[in-house]
Formats: structure tokens, sequence, C-alpha cells
């Protein structure tokens, strides 16, 4: 299915638009790639700069350091993510039908690709699972917040809570929820393939993403219904 998106990243986040250029587009899809493969801690511009047969002072045109070029490839994700749930919840009246296709959407690993998409989804999909908190749990998180750069995030999280109190109106906590649900989510799907032991899919006789879908279905409406 192709998808004509119209979202845009957090022009704070980055020095040039790399949307805007051909360059920038491979600076971001071979950053998806690189990480994925290397991790962000090994990561860095010079193996960046090798990859797409550039240098480091081109990649820096774009981004200030290896920390905003995560946090853009994370709003990207982001903003994807909360267009997907959007296009999907067209014409979706039934409450808890809606809420269902909120876990289909968190759980689900992504296609390589989508329509024209030049970023591997799939490949972002495990860095957002691995990587996104590297982003937030800094010391430096209240002052870089100023610009709003995780409003992508914020966003998502609260067309979610929305979902959650249109459900069940007299549950307290929709935005706490909503949040607790992406984050268990990510950690559960990190555990069941890295630290099995952490989740009851200890023989990991199904997949993490089965898994994951189960343990954050079951979570979700006992709390909503017993609320």
């Amino acid at each position: 299915m192709e998808y004509q998106l119209s979202f845009s990243v957090n022009k704070n986040i980055y020095l040039r638009d790399p949307e805007g250029t051909e360059l920038g587009k491979e600076i971001v899809k071979h950053s998806i790639e690189l990480i994925y493969k290397l991790g962000f801690e090994q990561f860095t511009f010079k193996k960046l700069a090798l990859e797409i047969g550039s240098t480091e002072a081109t990649v820096y045109r774009y981004f200030e350091n290896k920390h905003r070029l995560l946090l853009y490839i994370l709003n990207w994700y982001w903003c994807y993510m909360e267009y997907l749930l959007m296009y999907r919840l067209q014409n979706i009246s039934d409450i808890k039908a809606r809420l269902e296709i909120v876990l289909e959407l968190l759980t689900s690993e992504l296609p390589e690709s989508s329509g024209h998409l030049d970023y591997n989804l799939q490949l972002l999909n495990h860095i957002v699972i691995a990587e996104s908190s590297k982003v937030y749990l800094i010391k430096e998180v209240s002052e870089i917040n100023k610009n709003e750069v995780f409003k992508a995030y914020k966003d998502l999280c609260a067309k979610i809570a929305e979902i959650i109190h249109e459900f069940n109106p007299s549950y307290q906590y929709p935005h706490s929820l909503s949040t607790t649900l992406i984050e268990c989510i990510h950690q559960q799907q990190f555990f069941c393939i890295n630290l099995p032991r952490l989740t009851d899919n200890l023989h990991q006789r199904i997949s993490a993403s089965q898994f994951t879908s189960a343990f954050a279905r079951d979570l979700l409406f006992k709390v909503l219904q017993n609320s």
C-alpha cells in the first residue's frame, strides 16, 4: 500500500533539511542502515561519510552531531507512525477496533519499504526499539526539549491517549497509559530478543512481535475494563 506523506520534521533538529536534497536523503538512509548494523555508540560521522562516498564536513552541514541525527531519524519515524495511525483509523467508528489498530501498529513489524519511501522501515523500527531512549535519557533533555524536538512523539502519545479516553472516559491516566504502553512494547520486544528471561517468552516459542502483542493487549484491556 502506498502512502502520500505530508508531514515534516521539526526544523530545530537539523542544520539543513535532509529531505531537501538527494544527498540529504542518502545521509538519512545510510544512517539508518549503519546505526542498525553498528549500534548508536559505534556509529560515527566518519563511518557514515565513507559509506556514502562523501566527507564528514558534508554530514556536519546537515546535522550538528550524531545525537541530532538520531533525533531526526526517530522524529521521522514518529511522524510516520502518527500518519499511518490516522490513515488506518479512517472510517473506523468502533472504539475497541480503534484500540486494536493502535496495538497492531505498535507491535507489528514494519515492512522494509512502503510505496515510494526510500528508508528501510524494518531497520528503522529496530532502531526505535533499541536506541530511542538515548535521545531523552540524557542530562540535557530539559534544555533541548525547549525547542519542541519531542513533539512528534508527544503528538502520537496524545492521539493514543485520546482513543483510550474514548474507550473508557472514566479512566484517570490515559496519557500515562499511552506512554507506558509504547515504552513497554519496545522493552518487551527488546527483551524477547536479547534478554528473554526478563519476559514470559523465555523459550521463544513465538516471535517477539507476537508475544508483545498478546502481552500488550492483555495489559491494556484489563486495565481499562477493570477501572
